[in-house]
């Protein structure tokens, strides 16, 4: 993974390659690895949303709608955004598409932020 863009508070933009090493049999990215690029996009997001305020974030729930396959070989990318947040906690959306420009899936995610030491 890579990031693109975190210019904007709240929205990172990243890209990733399909790698066959994250592949089932059949040549489509298992889900969880996918799900993780979203996750990993969304858990940065929710940082660069509070980067005055040096937080912890921490997962707290994910939904995730798969739509099309990720075929090995594409180059996948995501980009998160929050939607509402606080002090304690945002809500942040992800997509991921592929290099044709076809989402392959779409997530949610409730994440928790608590205050760090410096």
């Amino acid at each position: 993974m890579v990031c693109l863009d975190k210019s904007q508070p709240g929205r990172t933009v990243w890209r990733m390659h399909a790698d066959e090493r994250f592949a089932n049999p059949i040549g489509v990215l298992q889900g969880g690895f996918v799900t993780a690029f979203a996750d990993s996009a969304m858990g940065a997001s929710s940082l660069t949303y509070a980067r005055e305020r040096k937080v912890f974030s921490a997962n707290a729930e994910l939904k995730v709608s798969f739509l099309k396959p990720a075929r090995v070989g594409s180059v996948l990318t995501c980009t998160a955004h929050v939607i509402s947040g606080g002090k304690r906690a945002a809500f942040l959306e992800a997509e991921v598409v592929d290099d044709e420009g076809r989402m392959v899936l779409k997530a949610s995610s409730t994440y928790l932020l608590s205050p760090r030491d410096l």
